[in-house]
């Protein structure tokens, strides 16, 4: 069943990625294939896939056209990747399997990459097929959690100032919850204000989406130091060579794992009401802190 969900949400987003982002022949085609390069080159399709069943469980069926808000997301996410693993951030060569964006293309087409990524993306957001107070509520909902208080940048500002530095429990927890978790709450909560969630329900798709959102980076930690280059399709090992602050580092490994276990259990809690039409995120969640790479 899982891997079913998996598979399905991947082909739907795939084939909207494709379709949306302007191919490799557009002029101009630097851009176009650098974008694609590293849109294209593998990744899970997590965070599409958990908007996209977030809308299925308030709609009871996929609602239709939802697979576009899953690629605005994709390309937010990669967008981040891109900067993220660029010289002046944390200088990685390797991304999905691949050469990063700037190693294949230039730190001047990279830049440019992440940024017509993000720019993508919010027009794909602003024609995305629902209400329109849906749609603006969507886009306040996917800027907040890409922005400076609480959402992504500001995640990534305080983890680049963390570096070489003794962080406390309290602010390892804003990094990873800015840096990671808000990206996977605001998928979640994107996908069930598009199925016409009502507060109540959507409230409680975004206490579940940070708890498994924080769950997801402590899980991305342990696999840094415990699995290879290979296994991971990225550098291994970059967080300890880098000293950043990571779950691992402050409290070891078997804490952070049991720790990613109680944030998972008690983020199904927050479910409880949906009944069985929650089972698929449940599993979805099970997976994020089971996975390998």
């Amino acid at each position: 069943m899982l891997k079913a969900t998996l598979e399905q949400g991947q082909r739907a987003t795939d084939a909207a990625l494709d379709r949306l982002i302007p191919a490799e022949t557009q002029h101009p085609v630097s851009i176009h294939k650098a974008m694609r390069h590293s849109v294209f080159a593998g990744g899970k399709r997590l965070r599409p896939v958990l908007c996209i069943e977030a809308g299925r469980m308030i709609a009871g069926s996929v609602p239709d056209g939802i697979e576009e808000l899953g690629a605005a997301l994709e390309m937010l996410h990669t967008y981040s990747l891109i900067h993220d693993d660029l010289p002046a951030l944390d200088d990685d060569d390797l991304r999905r399997g691949r050469p990063t964006c700037h190693k294949a293309f230039g730190e001047a087409i990279a830049i440019l990459a992440g940024d017509a990524l993000q720019t993508q993306a919010y027009e794909v957001l602003a024609r995305l097929e629902c209400r329109a107070e849906a749609r603006v509520h969507i886009i306040e909902e996917i800027a907040l959690g890409t922005g400076t208080v609480n959402g992504m940048i500001g995640g990534q500002v305080v983890d680049l100032e963390a570096e070489h530095t003794h962080p406390t429990a309290e602010m390892l927890e804003y990094i990873h919850r800015s840096k990671t978790a808000a990206l996977i709450t605001a998928s979640l909560v994107s996908g069930a204000i598009y199925a016409d969630a009502k507060n109540k329900e959507v409230e409680k798709l975004r206490a579940f989406g940070l708890g498994i959102g924080l769950a997801f980076q402590i899980i991305d930690d342990v696999l840094d130091v415990t699995q290879t280059s290979e296994q991971l399709g990225k550098t291994a090992g970059k967080d300890t060579a880098s000293e950043k602050a990571t779950y691992p580092a402050l409290f070891g490994l078997a804490a952070s794992l049991a720790k990613a276990d109680s944030l998972v259990n008690d983020a199904f809690s927050e479910l409880e009401s949906f009944g069985e039409r929650a089972e698929t995120l449940k599993e979805l969640a099970r997976y994020l802190v089971e996975r390998k790479k």
